[in-house]
């Protein structure tokens, strides 16, 4: 126990052969879907399943709210902190023709990319339905995407997920599609 929670490994096993914790009970991030995925995991394990390790920082946090907000992995100052030299882009709602067309123009998204590897490091994003728009990056952030892949990807126009591509486009200084 540390504090008020219990120490786990990245599979969710205690100190105590055969004991799992999970959840809110395992520490952050306190999400459902996060203690969801962990249920599962262990009890795959347990039935002898290859597994993989959580990955805290790869976790979407979304906050139902409006405007809504959402983000997953490294803001730019952590990655700083833990020695990244960053590629930031940023695009705004405004620059989206559906956002427009659906009256939600505020807003925007804010990418953080590893600027020696292109690895995405992290996602920020402020806006309608960003809750919905962050599972692209979470993908990209499993599949350990850098900003050429997402550069490469053809985004259906028009919709709101185009933006992932117009902010991977910012970082690079690239020309964007409005």
């Amino acid at each position: 126990i540390d504090r008020t929670h219990v120490v786990t490994d990245e599979y969710c096993r205690t100190g105590v052969d055969g004991l799992y914790a999970i959840g809110d009970v395992a520490g952050a991030p306190w999400l459902a879907h996060k203690a969801s995925h962990e249920g599962v995991m262990v009890a795959e394990m347990i039935a002898g399943h290859d597994v993989h390790p959580i990955k805290p920082e790869s976790i979407a946090g979304c906050t139902y709210c409006y405007p809504q907000v959402a983000s997953v992995g490294y803001t730019e100052a952590k990655a700083k902190e833990l020695g990244y030299d960053v590629k930031i882009g940023r695009f705004p709602f405004i620059g989206n023709g559906k956002a427009i067309a659906l009256g939600e123009p505020e807003g925007m998204i804010k990418t953080v990319f590893d600027a020696k590897t292109g690895e995405l490091l992290g996602a920020h994003m402020i806006g309608a339905e960003v809750t919905e728009l962050i599972q692209g990056y979470v993908v990209g952030r499993q599949l350990e995407t850098t900003e050429e892949d997402l550069m490469n990807t053809v985004f259906p126009h028009p919709t709101l997920s185009e933006m992932m591509h117009e902010s991977v486009l910012a970082a690079y200084g690239r020309v964007i599609h409005i």
